[in-house]
This record gives C-alpha cells, sequence and structure tokens, in this order.
C-alpha cells in the first residue's frame, strides 16, 4: 500500500505563501521603479533599511485589518481588488505621516502615486495568479470522512464552509445500517471499508478523517484498512482536530461529557505575568476609552434627542466570572420600555431598534461606555460576550459545556463576535461557544493582537449589530 496524495497546499502554507509573496513583488517592483524611473522618494538600500522595514510591518498590519489574508476574501478577486487598494491606501497613508522612521516628502508630490501604484498593482498581479493557480481545484484538498451517514452533511458542510479549498469527496458509513438512509449531498460518495485503499487511488485522497470508527460489523476491517494507511505514512487525522483548525472553534457538539479530555486549557489562564500584563492593558486602554466617551456622550445625546427620545445610558445585568452577576453600562439604542412583553434576543433588523440606535450598534459606539465596566473589573478587553442571566440559564440547559464560558471575565470584543455571525437563535449561541472555548483554550498574546485587529475591521466595515 503506497498512496502518496497529490500535492496540496495547507492553509497555513497558503497563509505564508500570500504574506511572503506578497513583500517579494511589493519591494521587487519598488527596487525596479527606483532604478528605471529615478525614483527618489523611497529606495532599498542599507543605509536606509528602516523605511523597508517600517513599510513591511504597515502593509503587513493594515493588511491584516482589511482582512487581505482572510483566506475565503483571497479567493474571490473583486473581494481582494477592494481589500489591497484599502490595504495600499492606508499603508502609503501612514508611511507619509510618520516621517521620524519614513523618507520626507518629496519635492514633487507625483512620487507619492508612483508609490501607492508601486504597492497596489504588483500586488493585485500577484493576486490574481494566485486565485488562479494556486487557488484552483487543482490544489483542492481531497477528502474522505469516516462516519455515520446521518451526520455527514452537517460534519462536512462545516470544514468546507471555512476552508474552499477542502472537497469531501466521499465517505465510510459508521452508523446503523437502514434502508432510507440516505446523504443529501450527491457528490458525497459512498466507500466500502474495504475498499479504502483502491478509493484512494481512483479519487486521490489527501487526507482520511475520522469522526466515528465504530463501523457497523466491520470494525475489524476498518481498523486494519486505517492502521495499514498510517504505517504507509497517510494522513489519517481525527475529526475534532481538523474542525478546530480548520473553523478555529472547538466542536463541543460532537464530544462526550469529559471536556478536559478534549479541551485542556490555556497555560495563560494561570500565567501570572500574562493575566498582570493583561489587566494593565485593560486599565490603561479603558481609561482612553472613558475619554473617548466623555467626548462622544453629547454628541449622542444629541442624536437621542433627535431620533431616539429617551434616556442615553442603559443598564442591564450580565454574567460575568464565576457566574457574578454584574450591571453593564451602554448607550440605549432600543425603544423605551421594549421589553414590556418580557426578556428576548435582539434579532437582526429589530424593529425595537431605533434609526440611530442602528447606526450606533453597526458602528459599535454603543458599546463604548463599557470601558467603565473593563476599568472597574467586571470585564476585560477581550473575552466571550457577556449574557443576560436569563438566557445563561436556558442556554446551559441546552448546549454542552455553556458555563464553561465563564471562567475568564467576560470581553468588550473577543473572538467570537470578530468571527460568528451575528446571533439570533440558540444554533447561533452554540457557533459563538465553539469560538469562546476556542478563545479559552488558546488564549494568549498573538490571539489577542489578532481579535484586536479584526476588531477594526469589523469597526470599519460596519459590522457590528
Amino acid at each position: 500500500m503506497s498512496q502518496q496524495p497529490l500535492f496540496h497546499f495547507e492553509i497555513s502554507e497558503r497563509k505564508v505563501i500570500l504574506r511572503l509573496f506578497d513583500i517579494i513583488v511589493l519591494l521587487a517592483t519598488l527596487s525596479l521603479v527606483g532604478i528605471i524611473f529615478k525614483f527618489d522618494y523611497f529606495r532599498i538600500n542599507t543605509d536606509n533599511w528602516i523605511w523597508t522595514f517600517v513599510l513591511i510591518i504597515y502593509f503587513n498590519i493594515i493588511g491584516n485589518v482589511f482582512e487581505i489574508y482572510d483566506l475565503k476574501k483571497a479567493s474571490k478577486f473583486d473581494t481582494v481588488l477592494k481589500n489591497v487598494l484599502l490595504t495600499s491606501s492606508v499603508t502609503v497613508l501612514f508611511f507619509i505621516l510618520t516621517p521620524f522612521l519614513t523618507p520626507s516628502l518629496p519635492d514633487n508630490r507625483l512620487q507619492i502615486l508612483f508609490f501607492f501604484l508601486s504597492i497596489a498593482l504588483p500586488v493585485l498581479l500577484w493576486r490574481f495568479l494566485y486565485i488562479t493557480l494556486i487557488s484552483s481545484p487543482r490544489f483542492y484538498k481531497r477528502v474522505i470522512i469516516v462516519g455515520d451517514a446521518y451526520d455527514i452533511n452537517l460534519l462536512s458542510e462545516a470544514l468546507q464552509r471555512t476552508d474552499p479549498n477542502y472537497v469531501i469527496v466521499g465517505f465510510v458509513d459508521t452508523g446503523e445500517p437502514f434502508s432510507s438512509k440516505e446523504v443529501s449531498r450527491e457528490d458525497c460518495i459512498p466507500i466500502e471499508a474495504k475498499d479504502l485503499d483502491l478509493a484512494i487511488k481512483e479519487h486521490h485522497i489527501n487526507e482520511i478523517v475520522v469522526a466515528d470508527a465504530n463501523h457497523n460489523g466491520q470494525m475489524l476491517t476498518l481498523y486494519y484498512q486505517l492502521s495499514q494507511l498510517l504505517k504507509a505514512g497517510f494522513p489519517v487525522r481525527d475529526y475534532n482536530q481538523v474542525y478546530e483548525e480548520l473553523t478555529y472553534r472547538l466542536p463541543v457538539q460532537h464530544v462526550d461529557k469529559d471536556f478536559s479530555k478534549y479541551f485542556p486549557f490555556s497555560r495563560s489562564n494561570k500565567n501570572r505575568l500574562y493575566k498582570v500584563s493583561f489587566r494593565f492593558f485593560d486599565v490603561v486602554v479603558s481609561i482612553l476609552g472613558i475619554l473617548l466617551l466623555a467626548l462622544l456622550s453629547p454628541i449622542v445625546m444629541l442624536g437621542n434627542l433627535i431620533a431616539n427620545r429617551g434616556e442615553l445610558f442603559y443598564f442591564q445585568d450580565r454574567v460575568g466570572k464565576h457566574g457574578k452577576i454584574f450591571r453593564i453600562i451602554k448607550f440605549r439604542t432600543m425603544l423605551m420600555n421594549a421589553e414590556e412583553l418580557g426578556p428576548q434576543y435582539a434579532q437582526k433588523d429589530d424593529s425595537r431598534i431605533t434609526n440611530f440606535g442602528k447606526f450606533l450598534r453597526r458602528s459599535r459606539l454603543d458599546e463604548v461606555p463599557q470601558f467603565i465596566n473593563v476599568f472597574r473589573g467586571d470585564m476585560s478587553l477581550i473575552g466571550p460576550r457577556p449574557e443576560r442571566p436569563v438566557f445563561v440559564k436556558e442556554l446551559s440547559e441546552i448546549i454542552p459545556f455553556y458555563d464553561i464560558r465563564h471562567i475568564i471575565k467576560p470581553g468588550l470584543t473577543g473572538w467570537a463576535q470578530v468571527k460568528a455571525n451575528y446571533g439570533t437563535s440558540h444554533t447561533d449561541s452554540l457557533e459563538k461557544l465553539q469560538y469562546d472555548l476556542y478563545y479559552i483554550k488558546h488564549r494568549g498574546v498573538f490571539l489577542d493582537l489578532s481579535i484586536l485587529l479584526k476588531t477594526f475591521s469589523t469597526v470599519l466595515f460596519f459590522r457590528g449589530q
């Protein structure tokens, strides 16, 4: 048994390729422009190496904010065009506004336009080649799932929705045989355990993902096939691990009650240096946020008088760390007495939200008063969003491990807020919980920075709800 999968790029490899070639084509073009057109504003040489370093840092950070390294968005050229132009424009703006780190403005201002075009055009050309070549079907990852046919649609959808280059070709059914059992996906081929070797060769499979190995009456056959594949060096992986790597969520709905077996907590949760630094950062940022609140309050008050008559602030009980109840502070966005019929989830396009309230929510300005909660220590800048006690009780009875999200402080922003869709149902709450538990498991400096950058993207693109 000597199967060798066709060549493909992993998610991490594609992200590295995007970043690496962005910088290569950008710097190569700037070098050529400097030589051919006697470009004086920016030169790449050992005397001015800091200019190049600053440009690379700016482009990478701003590129993260404008999501040019999001693989789903990087596979669509219309989205790439918009995001690369935005990234290039803001990079040039930051570059010319920091003359203590970058060259002084040239006398010929036309060179600034050349500088912008030398960044944007080569990156756009390279991204077009990426979409045409690397992000094409020839490099898709072709996978067989081992699991119950009833769950195949659910299992495969979560993986393929996250990575457009991840294709579920077939499945080995490990459930009980019923004549009425069907898989709605016509492109997903049923495969017998004894035919795994043949299917790998015939369909050019790159990987087998095992969600459930308890095969109906043929456990030994399946076990033998998977063992032989492993011995031959073929990738055979656990579904929970693959799900976490691709979706950046924890699959709580697919595991048993032994939480600690599947989700060892981040070491940062007990790292005193991290916790002290995190709290110091919370205090500093919350002080700045409170100053921003003082500046915004008169403007929001004026907007309230015109389009949202009533109280300026809204106070509500929320569940914090270890289940402790605290009062959250927000700018009011709903009609007065919006819950006369009792507590209810906010819906997308909720009729209770005023027009001015919609603006506050989409811009996330309604959450600025929560910097007071952060300063008090009720919340952190980053963490799971705090929920109301009545909804926590309800969700804890329905969703496994829901209470685990309360082992850390709730946050003003968080992994679920920047990754999940707007939640209006129990299914959305489950998805958010998966992101929250992923954060609890992996929290650290780099993930926190990633959340902050993605929060800027959420604010800039008005994705708040």
